[in-house]
């Protein structure tokens, strides 16, 4: 003892910072450790968890469903409206992203969005009448995720609206969404003006029926190798889908042109597709969809399988908890904003676009889009740091979406509920931002995290059923 306190201290400090200044400003050096109880301190669910951690039967059916989402391989088969390809859907139905909300509980821009539906599909002739008729029974409202589907945003789909049929083609199955609608004043955001109505409009009257004969010519396109050649030319397949748009347009362009679709028509789908750096964004995410449809409902996995906002909640489903919901308050991203905005105009996050960070990409593949922090905010280091803190939360990496940035290495994928509750780091997401008010549409992107609530939850849930 006495010869340690003759000598300098290098200390490891768990606790409090001040401990750490107080070494620090006596001569000794102090390296303070981000360090919390894990369970956010619940004793009882502290020790159902230790039961779990190095578990070689639930290691094993981890490791079943995330093989099952490596060797999933999304293709790209057509497009129908959604009523034609979403079994079930009703007449005048509309699907959200997130988890369940009603018309009363939603965040503005999802009624904003709502409305813009409704004056799409012809059920109302005003905004005015669209709200009022919103409000009644005669208008559904369901999860995109019920459906197989997803939806960037507030994740709207209606009846009539053309969507991307995307197919398993080694386990089976669809997933479906939306087409994208670029940047701006749009739906998704909550936008719902004449702009924003024509614009739909050109998707289904236009965009889809060239697109769809294309797609006859092509056949099938696989998708996962567009991600990852994307993913060496700086996107994360989330906010930054400017060489996946690229990628996808040069592979379809020849096939257009040879489609027997109207000339016109075929420059028209061109133009808007090349101005239109998302345009992927719609097929990227059902791709992440189908991979991870691939890894649910496995007996006894604690991999996360969905990952979902609805601008009120935060929702997750495990892959061996069925098709149960675990929510909390979501919180609005923090980022850069559009000319004459501030955080205060901002609505709570919303979207099921955290499906790409559920699957491995968006957030958790960060490091291959350092540009994506100019749009974000941060720097290309935070970026890389990003991606580095969600390997220990992770059941794996994916050989086939690697990073150049950290010498190829597969992104890390495969969220684990029980690393994220034992370490207390929350799944990191990049988003765009909605303003708070239905109509205004988009007013920057940013950053966030998942609540941690939602994932002790699921945990909670866990024990009880399995420990």
């Amino acid at each position: 003892m006495s010869s340690l306190l003759n000598e300098k201290l290098d200390v490891l400090n768990v606790g409090l910072d001040s401990f750490a200044d107080t070494i620090n400003h006596t001569g000794g050096t102090a390296h303070q450790v981000d360090w919390q109880p894990p369970a956010a301190g619940d004793r009882a669910l502290g020790f159902n968890l230790a039961k779990t951690i190095n578990n070689e039967k639930i290691d094993a059916a981890n490791k079943i469903a995330f093989d099952r989402y490596l060797s999933s391989q999304p293709i790209a088969t057509g497009i129908a409206t959604a009523k034609e390809a979403i079994k079930g859907l009703g007449e005048r139905q509309l699907l959200h992203s997130g988890p369940p909300i009603t018309w009363e509980k939603m965040a503005a821009p999802v009624k904003g969005a709502v409305v813009g539906a409704i004056l799409y599909e012809g059920w109302a002739d005003t905004p005015e009448k669209a709200f009022e008729l919103a409000a009644t029974d005669e208008i559904s409202y369901a999860p995109c995720h019920h459906f197989n589907a997803v939806g960037p945003m507030a994740g709207l789909i209606s009846p009539s609206m053309p969507v991307w049929i995307i197919k398993d083609d080694v386990h089976g199955g669809e997933t479906y969404s939306n087409f994208n609608e670029g940047l701006g004043k749009v739906l998704r955001y909550g936008a719902y003006n004449d702009e924003v109505l024509n614009r739909l409009h050109l998707i289904a009257d236009t965009l889809a029926p060239v697109l769809t004969r294309t797609l006859e010519q092509t056949g099938p396109i696989d998708l996962k190798p567009i991600i990852a050649q994307a993913l060496h030319m700086g996107d994360e397949v989330h906010n930054r889908n400017v060489a996946a748009s690229s990628l996808f347009l040069k592979k379809i362009a020849p096939a257009m042109n040879r489609s027997g679709s109207n000339s016109d028509n075929i420059a028209t789908t061109l133009e808007y597709m090349a101005n239109n750096d998302l345009f992927f964004l719609n097929l990227g995410m059902p791709a992440c969809k189908t991979m991870l449809n691939a890894a649910h409902g496995v007996e006894g996995s604690t991999m996360a399988t969905v990952m979902a906002r609805n601008g009120v909640e935060f929702g997750i489903r495990i892959s061996g908890l069925g098709d149960q919901w675990f929510t909390a308050p979501v919180t609005p991203a923090k980022g850069l904003f559009f000319s004459g905005y501030t955080q205060d105009d901002a609505a709570p996050d919303l979207g099921d676009s955290a499906i790409t960070e559920t699957a491995g990409l968006g957030g958790f593949a960060m490091a291959a889009a350092p540009a994506i922090v100019q749009f974000i905010g941060g720097t290309s280091d935070m970026a890389r740091q990003a991606t580095e803190e969600m390997i220990p939360i992770s059941l794996g990496r994916n050989p086939a979406f690697t990073l150049p940035t950290l010498n190829f290495a597969g992104s890390p994928a495969g969220i684990d509920i029980r690393k994220v509750v034992d370490t207390g780091t929350a799944p990191f997401i990049n988003t765009g931002i909605a303003h708070k008010e239905a109509g205004v549409g988009q007013i920057g992107a940013g950053i966030t995290r998942a609540p941690m609530e939602c994932f002790i939850k699921a945990m909670d849930a866990y024990c009880e059923r399995y420990v």
